[in-house]
């Protein structure tokens, strides 16, 4: 079975499009764990609703949090690692251990580093009157949304969009984009 651990800080839709995959047979992988540094993210209780093991970080600081991390994800056998709104730079030694890949809701390298996440990308875009937007899939390295790209999906910005009509479509892609390079990761394909 391929092995995912998955971060998340927020709400976690894209987990739960994760876990409905597993659910409905689409996806041939299992959530390890779920680690959130925000004790407060609703990812958890969906994690927690599946009978997915969840982990909550206690260090503040970036170097701790990494030394923590390392110590909890040795223990399990992973083969990937996603963060899905998951909001922090990732540490060298799970850089160094771990393939991990991230979800971005712009086309990189539009629209990505810190702060640009969620609805202030969606709004970035909506102010600069782009007529596309998207998803980047991409791997992880030491900065911010700079990892070497996997997939783009584009999705088309219209006269009338909200930013709020502008991200449900780019999180509607952006499922369907990574459970589909999930399964090819799980089939063995390298992207």
């Amino acid at each position: 079975m391929y092995n995912l651990v998955i971060f998340a800080s927020g709400n976690g839709t894209t987990l739960q499009a994760v876990i409905d995959a597993i659910q409905e047979k689409n996806l041939d992988a299992n959530i390890a764990l779920v680690v959130s540094d925000n004790p407060n993210a609703f990812a958890l209780n969906r994690a927690k609703k599946a009978n997915i093991s969840t982990y909550i970080i206690k260090s503040k600081d970036a170097e701790s949090r990494d030394i923590e991390l390392y110590d909890v994800l040795s223990k399990i056998d992973i083969d990937l690692i996603v963060l899905a709104g998951y909001l922090k730079l990732i540490g060298h030694r799970l850089l160094d251990n771990y393939k991990i890949i991230n979800t971005h809701p712009s086309l990189l390298p539009k629209y990505g580093g810190k702060g640009m996440y969620g609805m202030n990308v969606h709004r970035a875009v909506i102010a600069a009157k782009e007529e596309h937007s998207g998803v980047t899939l991409h791997y992880v390295n030491s900065e911010y949304d700079k990892g070497s790209i996997i997939m783009q999906t584009v999705v088309k910005v219209l006269p009338t969009d909200t930013a709020e009509d502008l991200a449900e479509r780019v999180q509607a892609a952006e499922k369907i984009q990574l459970i589909g390079v999930l399964q090819s990761f799980a089939d063995g394909k390298q992207i």
